[in-house]
């Protein structure tokens, strides 16, 4: 009997690769600062050895092999060997690049690179197809009562912090509550705060919360929006925020652009020297607060 086709993914959550999802089919994968590596890191990586470990295949199962001078890490722990399971937190030295290991059987070795989705429409060979704007996205997201949500067999990996969820079919509920499929804590995130699902050949995200805590690349959803690849997908203003990535993978990031906006403004407000009456003004005012609180 052929051996099935095992494809390993290897998921960056931390370092110079960060949000890239790497597949390979090989059954040896060399990591490291070489130029012959699979996962190859840039050179001033000096953390990393230049082969720092490889991932190889024995049957169904991976095997890691430590090659390195600065150690690899498996969720946490330094190891010269290991097997390794889906969801394991590899990092290659310490304070290193950070990866999550994950596998998927297919059954052809032509499936793996270009996957179509279940029902995803192939690129149009003749003409391309004008996509819809953003505004115009969000308002047929307002017609929420037309799209009927039903359980379809579609992949979709979250990763949230260091820990990376796989689903293979929709509708995937996410809050605080333990009862969601994907539990999330998050101060702002409600017990239960968001469903994806998938409907008319793409993905979507539903708001539960009514309150339009969540948005798309800045924009509130009223009810429920699509997602296409690249979008920027905040479940509060105060975060979790997420990229939604080809294929129905969902990978967080630690800053919006909105927060590092307040950031720069903050850092030049450090840096201007302050106005001498505002400062008078304030010393006033606490003077007075102070008497009133005694």
């Amino acid at each position: 009997m052929k051996a099935p086709v095992i494809v390993v993914q290897l998921v960056h959550i931390y370092g110079p690769l960060k949000g890239e999802i790497q597949e390979f089919s090989e059954s040896t994968i060399l990591i490291g600062r070489h130029p012959s590596c699979h996962v190859l890191f840039p050179k001033d990586v000096a953390i990393v050895s230049r082969r720092h470990a490889q991932i190889f295949r024995e049957g169904n199962r991976f095997k890691l092999i430590d090659q390195s001078t600065n150690g690899t890490f498996v969720n946490g722990k330094k190891v010269k060997e290991a097997y390794l399971k889906d969801g394991d937190v590899l990092i290659f030295a310490e304070g290193g690049p950070k990866v999550s290991f994950l596998t998927k059987v297919v059954e052809r070795q032509d499936e793996i690179k270009d996957t179509p989705l279940p029902g995803l429409p192939q690129k149009p060979e003749i003409a391309e197809v004008e996509k819809p704007s953003i505004a115009q996205a969000q308002s047929e997201s307002n017609l929420a009562e037309e799209i009927s949500i039903q359980e379809v067999q579609v992949p979709l990996i979250i990763q949230f912090g260091p820990t990376i969820r796989s689903f293979k079919k929709l509708p995937v509920t996410i809050g605080k509550n333990q009862d969601c499929d994907l539990s999330i804590n998050h101060p702002a995130v409600l017990d239960r705060h968001a469903r994806i699902f998938f409907s008319q050949n793409q993905y979507w995200i539903k708001d539960l919360t009514g309150q339009m805590l969540i948005s798309i690349n800045g924009q509130p959803v009223n009810f429920q929006g699509p997602l296409t690849p690249e979008d920027l997908v905040a479940l509060t203003p105060q975060g979790p925020t997420f990229r939604f990535l080809n294929g129905g993978r969902l990978a967080e990031i630690e800053k919006s652009d909105s927060e590092e906006r307040v950031n720069a403004l903050q850092k030049k407000e450090e840096t201007c020297p302050p106005d001498k009456h505002q400062e008078g003004y304030i010393k006033r005012a606490k003077s007075i607060i102070n008497k009133f609180l005694s």
